[in-house]
């Protein structure tokens, strides 16, 4: 029987429990195929998941990991077009963090030349996401600001990037250090504000003539929401896809009316329920990335044995832009 090594969670908790361990290699089933995995991204989802706070219960037990690049290795049953050796990005339900994931063919995205497997697995989570909170969740028009919270992380850094190609006038960043902050001016960044300082929301307001920000993309959590609102232009938009801060935030749904407020949510699986969403946004970013504008910006590598340490600078804010595991 095949083995490999994976990462296997047992009981919920902090990165500690995420144990390296010889496990038994999967097989693919009809229509499925098995993917030599040579990246997989670390995402906060992997993380809230590890911790039983995602938006789904966890069973236990698990291996993490939703996105996966690397070579075709066994095809299922049913499966003509796809062959052993194809180079792929996957979004998977879990699993991703080993040396080998199952993958259902029709979520299989065949790699361009000239674009590594670490680059990939930056793609599909995190591109997609900043794509949508953008574009359909925040309805982004030409010439509006945008507020992008966590610039320097996996999502902001596209985000960054990804507003100015949608057209926007004034692209504002916050992050927690002077360096992370001159991450984001390189990508592309307008004003720079470092969160930390309680005064950031009237920085927003500066920033914009006071009008505020048309498109605030909030994952903090927490009082950020509150905050958020206060410097929100009228008819202004807020996405909420995450909550880093692992706190609940408070929003009074009365408070929104006299600035015409939207608080939209985001949750990527109905993005990826929806082949007429995300099939021309990912063909979009590819050929970004192919045109050389849109930079994949890649903070650190870690071997799969060093998920806990991964997860551990991840939770810290400790890290730029994407984190891989490289099994």
């Amino acid at each position: 029987m095949a083995r490999m090594k994976a990462i296997v969670v047992e009981e919920f908790g902090d990165p500690e429990v995420m144990r390296y361990a010889d496990v038994e290699r999967p097989a693919p089933g009809e229509g499925e195929v098995l993917i030599s995995v040579r990246a997989a991204g670390v995402n906060y989802a992997d993380a809230m998941r590890r911790r039983n706070q995602y938006l789904v219960h966890q069973e236990l037990p698990f291996t993490p990991g939703s996105e996966v690049a690397g070579t075709v290795a066994e095809v299922g049953a049913g499966l003509e077009e796809t062959s052993i050796g194809d180079r792929v990005v996957a979004l998977v339900e879990a699993g991703g963090y080993a040396e080998y994931a199952v993958a259902p063919a029709r979520a299989l995205i065949p790699l361009p030349e000239g674009l590594g497997f670490d680059e990939a697995a930056a793609i599909p989570l995190q591109g997609l996401t900043a794509y949508h909170i953008l574009k359909t969740s925040g309805a982004l028009r030409t010439g509006e600001s945008v507020l992008v919270h966590a610039a320097a992380g996996g999502v902001g850094t596209l985000a960054v990037q990804m507003a100015r190609l949608m057209g926007a006038g004034t692209v504002i960043a916050t992050a927690s250090t002077p360096e992370k902050l001159a991450l984001a001016e390189s990508l592309g960044a307008d004003v720079l504000i470092n969160y930390t300082g309680e005064e950031w929301p009237e920085r927003v307001r500066e920033a914009t003539g006071d009008r505020g920000a048309d498109v605030i993309l909030e994952m903090v959590g927490g009082d950020f929401l509150e905050k958020n609102l206060s410097c929100l232009a009228v008819f202004g938009r807020m996405v909420v896809y995450g909550a880093a801060s692992w706190e609940r935030g408070t929003i009074v749904p009365a408070g929104l009316m006299k600035k015409c407020h939207a608080v939209v949510g985001f949750y990527l699986p109905r993005v990826m329920s929806r082949p007429d969403l995300f099939v021309p946004s990912l063909r979009e970013m590819l050929a970004w990335i192919s045109s050389g504008d849109l930079e994949i910006t890649i903070g650190a590598r870690y071997p799969l044995e060093d998920t806990a340490e991964a997860h551990a600078d991840l939770e810290g804010r400790r890290t730029t832009g994407k984190l891989i595991l490289n099994p």
